[in-house]
C-alpha cells in the first residue's frame, strides 16, 4: 500500500518522523514534499498530496501542519477526496469507519509525535463501517457536483 505524505514548515519536522516510521511499519511512502524546514504554503502542498490520492497513486494521503485544519480545508477542495483533521485516536478510527475517509491531516504543533503515530496506526487499519454510512458518504460526494449560483 502506497501512501503520499506532506506537510508545511510547521509540519515538517513530525512529517519527516512520521515518513520513517511508516516505512519502519512497512508501509511504501511518496513523501510529496516540502524537503526543508522553510517557509512554504499549506494549500501547495494539500492539493499536492490530494491530488496523488485523487489520481489512484496512493490509498491514502497524510498531511502535518500546524493544526492539521488548513490542510484538510484545502485537500477537500479536490475531488474525491475525504480529508479528515485527527487530534485522537477515536477521531482517525470515525473518520475511516463512518466517512471512508481517504486522507488525514495532523497537528503537528499540538499533538506529540507517539499520539501522531498511533493516530496513524488508527486510520490505516480501520475498515469504512459501510451500511447506513454508505448512503451518507455517497450524499457527501454528490456534493462536489453542486455549482453555486
Amino acid at each position: 500500500m502506497i501512501i503520499s505524505m506532506g506537510s508545511d514548515h510547521a509540519g515538517f519536522e513530525q512529517k519527516q518522523q512520521l515518513v520513517d516510521y511508516l516505512r519502519g511499519e512497512g508501509y511504501e511512502v511518496a513523501d510529496l514534499g516540502p524537503f526543508s524546514a522553510d517557509r512554504v504554503d499549506y494549500p501547495d502542498y494539500a492539493a499536492k498530496v490530494a491530488q496523488h490520492v485523487a489520481e489512484g497513486k496512493s490509498r491514502f494521503g497524510v498531511l502535518v501542519c500546524g493544526t492539521g485544519i488548513g490542510m484538510a480545508i484545502a485537500a477537500n477542495k479536490i475531488h474525491g477526496i475525504r480529508a479528515a483533521n485527527a487530534i485522537n485516536v477515536e477521531f482517525a478510527k470515525l473518520a475511516r469507519g463512518h466517512n471512508d475517509a481517504n486522507m488525514i491531516t495532523l497537528s503537528g504543533r499540538y499533538v506529540d509525535l507517539e499520539t501522531n503515530e498511533k493516530i496513524l496506526d488508527a486510520f490505516l487499519t480501520a475498515e469504512f463501517e459501510g451500511g447506513r454510512h454508505a448512503q451518507r458518504v455517497e450524499k457527501i460526494m454528490l456534493l462536489e457536483e453542486c455549482t453555486a449560483e
